[in-house]
């Protein structure tokens, strides 16, 4: 693990690079940036907050967000990785956003569960861009279906989308990035009711620059390149 002042220093670099990245295609909207936290210690996670390097955390499974989150806290919350139907319970009430949402039976529960705690559940739907059969997300010919089968879910928003790219060089990944972007552009056609098209959820510690340049990602998911080689 990274001393402290490293990752402050890593996190003020890439907030830097992401705005020359940012400003070299162009754009002058807003690129959150959703640390992905994973494996990191909780402290870590406090000095971040005490220090106001970041806003929003991310974490990939519900145990390890139970053990870091605490009501108090200032940061944002989100669940950034797969998300079984008989966790969202213990985290429906702690996340301002589930990146993850791929399947009925996931909405069905995050319904009931948010209408059990009387919020609103921001959900962005999760696309396996590759299809590749050890990630979730649902294919992307399906966005459509799967959009108008959301619409009658009232303790739902869905706020976007969001996918784990294939894990392959750069260059073979501009494609995916195009289409995810086309993706969205998509979503943003179908907003209306409970639908909106906030949130372009893509880009990781070995893809983000592209995936601000090709996917026209405004969240990025990084990791590594903040906190180091995990353990």
């Amino acid at each position: 693990m990274l001393a402290y002042e490293q990752v402050k220093d890593n996190i003020a670099k890439l907030k830097s690079e992401v705005d020359r990245i940012k400003a070299s295609a162009g754009r002058d909207d807003d690129i959150a940036i959703v640390a992905a936290t994973k494996t990191q210690p909780k402290e870590l996670i406090d000095y971040i907050e005490q220090n106001a390097l970041l806003t929003d955390v991310g974490e990939n499974r519900v145990q390890e967000l139970l053990t870091k989150y605490t009501p108090e806290s200032k940061l944002r919350w989100h669940l950034i990785g797969q998300l079984q139907s008989n966790k969202v319970k213990y985290i429906i009430d702690k996340v301002v956003l589930i990146h993850s949402l791929d399947r009925q039976s996931l909405a069905d529960e995050i319904q009931k569960q948010a209408v059990k705690h009387g919020l609103t559940a921001h959900c962005l739907i999760e696309i396996n861009m590759g299809s590749e059969l050890s990630k979730g997300g649902i294919e992307p010919e399906q966005l459509g279906e799967f959009v108008d089968s959301l619409r009658g879910y009232t303790a739902i928003r869905v706020d976007g989308i969001m996918s784990v790219m294939p894990n392959v060089e750069i260059a073979p990944l501009i494609g995916y990035f195009r289409k995810f972007a086309a993706l969205f552009a998509q979503l943003k056609s179908m907003e209306g009711g409970n639908v909106r098209a906030l949130y372009s959820s893509c880009g990781m510690t070995h893809d983000y620059a592209a995936a601000i340049e090709y996917g026209g990602s405004n969240m990025i998911r990084p990791g590594r390149v903040l906190f180091g080689e995990r353990n």
